[in-house]
């Protein structure tokens, strides 16, 4: 399976997309490493911990468990786990193993970052959405009742190991949920990814390793290389944003309780489609299909009685706005995509709209 090289100002390093990467964990640590911290989740830990013991082979570490959950991405449990890291005997030269989904990988990565003002980590994805995108890039942050991920840093890991076997043991909501950013990728930088997601679903729903060891490797892949060529979101790293902006607002208005992160990201997408179309910025056939592969891979949960007005003022709150602008990221075709801050409001509230009617129901 392929390795991909992540290059930044920070650091240089390499995401590795094989089936037992966790074996390659000892590669990756720094030669006169301190003590070792696995942050983890309780359920993740009870179906994978036999992984890291054996990458380890005899290696002591301290396992440090958050609860989970989004609502739990606060800086109040960034702050409790750096207290038991400190009573453990924690210092400058000790490294942080992130273990898990998405929430786990940023505010793991977030903790590393802000330890003594900065120690090591290194990433094992165990969901499909860390595996194509969270753990990949150095975003790392937590959550504020504002907003999601308003506060963080970007830290870049020491590596990103990628093991598409743990995805056997995940949820199929959880899966899904995942394939939205794969979807996504293909939208933003990628139509023949696309295509595959279009033409092979029951495959990729079945997890048959020849179409899931492909997709994650081409996500990585042009994860890779958006990250290598604008690491702080200043320029072309911002097309990753396509379907967060409006998913963000969601997740905030609904407590972060009830959508899954990629389910979000997948109205978001909706949302953004329907905006794009409307300013006449997408052809009626990309629309079309764009709107038809998210049906194929959902549904996600209702909409119902969440209010388009609602949504709309939480996009001002988002941390891509910039002096009150929103930053949408809009497909152009399938594979492309621009940014547009120039939106009008009501243009923006009319795609919510349309978007929260395709998902009233769920058919699930």
């Amino acid at each position: 399976m392929p390795q991909f090289e992540v290059s930044t100002p920070q650091r240089t390093y390499a995401a590795v997309v094989e089936r037992g990467a966790v074996n390659r964990l000892p590669d990756f640590l720094p030669a006169k490493h301190g003590k070792l911290f696995v942050v983890t989740t309780q359920d993740v830990w009870e179906l994978h911990a036999e992984r890291i013991r054996k990458a380890l082979d005899g290696t002591s570490f301290d396992v440090l468990f958050f609860t989970g959950g989004e609502q739990n991405k606060r800086m109040a449990h960034v702050e409790q786990l750096a207290e038991e890291m400190a009573e453990k005997g924690a210092d400058r030269s000790s490294v942080i193993i992130a273990f898990g989904g998405g929430i786990v990988t940023d505010l793991a990565g977030f903790l590393a970052a802000i330890f003594m003002r900065g120690i090591p980590v290194i990433q094992i994805a165990t969901t499909l959405l860390a595996q194509v995108d969270a753990a990949v890039g150095g975003k790392t942050g937590s959550n504020l009742v504002a907003g999601k991920n308003l506060v963080g840093v970007f830290h870049q890991p020491l590596a990103v190991l990628i093991d598409p076997a743990v995805l056997t043991t995940l949820p199929e909501r959880e899966y899904r949920a995942g394939l939205y950013e794969i979807i996504k990728t293909g939208i933003i930088a990628s139509e023949p990814l696309f295509r595959v997601l279009a033409d092979q679903r029951d495959a990729v729903l079945a997890q048959h390793h020849h179409a899931v060891d492909h997709i994650i490797a081409e996500s990585v892949r042009i994860k890779a290389e958006v990250v290598s060529s604008d690491e702080r979101e200043s320029g072309r790293r911002k097309i990753l944003n396509f379907g967060h902006t409006f998913g963000h607002s969601l997740e905030a208005e609904t407590h972060y309780k009830g959508f899954l992160h990629g389910e979000a990201v997948s109205w978001g997408m909706r949302a953004a489609t329907h905006l794009a179309h409307d300013l006449g910025l997408l052809p009626d056939s990309d629309a079309e299909s764009i709107l038809f592969v998210l049906d194929r891979y959902g549904p996600i949960p209702s909409t119902r009685n969440i209010c388009g007005n609602a949504l709309q003022s939480r996009l001002v709150k988002d941390k891509k706005t910039i002096q009150s602008k929103v930053h949408f990221v809009l497909p152009t075709r399938i594979g492309d995509v621009i940014v547009k801050s120039d939106v009008p409001p009501e243009a923006a509230l009319k795609a919510i709209r349309k978007a929260l009617a395709d998902t009233q129901e769920v058919t699930q």
